[in-house]
């Protein structure tokens, strides 16, 4: 299912196998550690805290695309998404349980096995089966900033960050503050400044 749509033919490749062995090894290792005996044990990284906002919209941007891509049979997107979750996770110093078992849930109708002995060892009631699906916030899925090209004379000469409800004047004044489009504007005088929003900026000079 990882290695393309289901509807498509694909050549068999083990290292598409790898790659979905390695996701669900590092999922296992979220919750899980070895002890000096070599023995399995839940770790410390899961808490009953607060998320942050960061793996709080990560984590709304899976329940949201998972749920869809399930739906059309787009598992190849679906696990693709999730495997970015986990990475999350594996990023992150603590993980909340909440937003661990939303992950369990998700990942449990193509991973059934390992979702419910990771449910069983971290002493959820009831059966990860059993969970109602997660529902997602749409808040948490405006993104606040966006990437825009700044291209000088039609070629790409930066990236710039800027807030996305940024007014034109504002996006226009960050991208010629930028430090790599000043070198390209050395000597030249701006003419015209167009801009794409949530796309790019050309700025034209001679």
């Amino acid at each position: 299912m990882f290695m393309g749509p289901l509807e498509q033919v694909k050549p068999w490749n083990m290292q598409g196998v790898e790659g979905v062995s390695r996701f669900l090894a590092k999922t296992w290792r979220v919750a899980m550690s070895l002890n000096q005996e070599g023995e399995w044990e839940v770790g410390d990284k899961l808490e009953d805290g607060s998320a942050d906002e960061g793996l709080l919209k990560i984590v709304h941007a899976t329940i949201k695309k998972v749920g869809e891509d399930i739906e059309k049979l787009r598992f190849n997107t679906a696990i693709s998404q999730m495997m970015e979750c986990t990475n999350a996770f594996t990023s992150a110093e603590k993980v909340p349980h909440t937003l661990f078992r939303d992950l369990l849930v998700l990942l449990n109708p193509l991973a059934p096995h390992l979702t419910e002995e990771l449910w069983e060892r971290l002493g959820y009631a009831g059966s990860c089966l059993g969970e109602s699906w997660p529902s997602y916030d749409d808040s948490l899925l405006v993104e606040n900033e966006i990437e825009m090209v700044v291209q000088v004379n039609g070629k790409v000469r930066s990236r710039i960050m800027i807030a996305a409800e940024a007014a034109r004047d504002q996006v226009e004044a960050a991208a010629q503050a930028d430090p790599k489009v000043q070198g390209h504007l050395e000597g030249l005088t701006v003419r015209k400044v167009i801009v794409v929003p949530a796309r790019l900026v050309n700025i034209v000079a001679n």
